[in-house]
C-alpha cells in the first residue's frame, strides 16, 4: 500500500519574533513529506518553477520520497508570506500564477493513501477528482483560499473522504459542531487541529483526541501539514489511530521548533519516535 501527497511547493516570506526570512522553502507538499518520509515512504506531486527544484530535490536526498511526479514548470514557484502574530501566521497574500500553468497528474488508478494539501482550490479539487479510487482520500484547509473560492471547497468537502481543517477554516465553511459538519457532508473523519490544544479526530461513532505536546516555539508554519503527513504515514502502517495521533501531533511538535522546514530536515525517524513516546493520547 502506498501513500500519496498533491500540494504546494513554496518559497515563503515569513516575519516573526525570529525576524524576517525570505525565499524560504515551503508548501504542503513539502511539509507532509518531510513529515511521513520519517516513517515511510511517500510519493509526492506537485508543481515548481526553474527558481526552486535543486532545493526540493536537495532536501529530499536522503529521504524516502519519490519525485518522479515532481512538474518543473517555466513558472516562478508559488510564493507565500505570512506575519506571525501572538503565535499564529496572518495571511498577507500569495502569488500563485504557476497554477496557471498546472494540472495535477497523479498515478493513473491509484489505489493508496492520498493527502491533497492546501493549494488553490480548483487545483486541490481536479487533484482529487483524479484520486477518486483511493482507498483512503484526504484534504486539507487554507482560511484564505477558502473564502475566496467557496464554490470549489463545497466540491473538495463533497469528494474527500476526510478533511483536515482548525476552527477558523470549519467555522469559514459553515461549520458549528464538529460531528455535525462531518455527518451534513458525509465525511468518514473530520480532523480539527486546534494549536496548542492539540486535535481531533472526529469518525463515525468515535472522537479521539491528542493534546500538543511540549515544544519551544519557534514558528508554527506548516504544522498542520507536518501533523497531517506523520499521522496518515503511521496509521496506514499500524492501522492505530490513537498511537497514529499521537506521532502527528510530535511531528507538528518537531515542526515548530526552527523556522520553516529546517526543524524537520534536520529530523530523523529516531527522533520522531521518542518524540511521539511522550503521553498525551486519550
Amino acid at each position: 500500500m502506498s501513500l500519496l501527497v498533491v500540494g504546494s511547493i513554496a518559497l515563503d516570506t515569513l516575519e516573526g519574533p525570529y525576524g524576517r526570512v525570505a525565499d524560504e522553502l515551503g508548501g504542503s507538499a513539502v511539509y507532509f513529506a518531510l513529515a511521513a518520509s520519517l516513517v515511510g515512504p511517500v510519493a509526492m506531486v506537485a508543481p515548481v518553477g526553474e527558481d526552486a527544484v535543486e532545493r526540493v530535490r536537495g532536501i529530499f536526498a536522503d529521504r524516502s520520497v519519490d519525485l518522479s511526479r515532481l512538474e518543473v514548470l517555466a513558472a516562478p514557484t508559488y510564493r507565500w508570506s505570512a506575519l506571525d502574530v501572538g503565535g499564529r501566521n496572518r495571511d498577507l497574500g500569495s502569488r500563485d500564477s504557476i497554477y496557471d500553468a498546472w494540472t495535477p497528474r497523479p498515478p493513473p488508478d491509484f489505489r493508496g493513501w492520498a493527502f491533497a494539501g492546501s493549494m488553490r482550490p480548483d487545483r486541490q479539487l481536479e487533484a482529487l477528482r483524479a484520486l477518486a479510487g483511493a482507498e483512503l482520500l484526504a484534504a486539507d484547509a487554507m482560511l484564505s483560499y477558502t473564502l475566496a473560492q467557496p464554490s470549489a471547497l463545497a466540491g473538495i468537502l463533497e469528494t474527500a473522504g476526510w478533511f483536515f481543517c482548525n476552527q477558523a477554516e470549519l467555522a469559514a465553511v459553515g461549520g458549528q459542531d464538529p460531528q455535525d459538519f462531518r455527518r451534513r457532508h458525509g465525511l468518514q473523519g473530520l480532523v480539527l487541529k486546534a494549536g496548542a490544544q492539540g486535535v481531533t479526530v472526529y469518525s463515525e461513532g468515535d472522537v479521539v483526541h491528542a493534546e500538543a505536546l511540549p515544544a519551544r516555539v519557534v514558528d508554527t508554519t506548516g504544522a498542520g501539514d507536518a501533523l497531517a503527513g506523520a499521522f496518515l504515514a503511521r496509521w496506514q502502517a499500524t492501522s492505530d489511530l490513537n498511537e497514529s495521533l499521537r506521532w502527528g501531533v510530535a511531528a507538528a511538535a518537531l515542526a515548530i521548533e526552527d523556522v520553516g522546514v529546517r526543524s524537520l530536515a534536520r529530523a530523523t525517524a529516531q527522533s520522531l519516535s521518542r518524540r511521539a513516546g511522550s503521553p498525551g493520547a486519550r
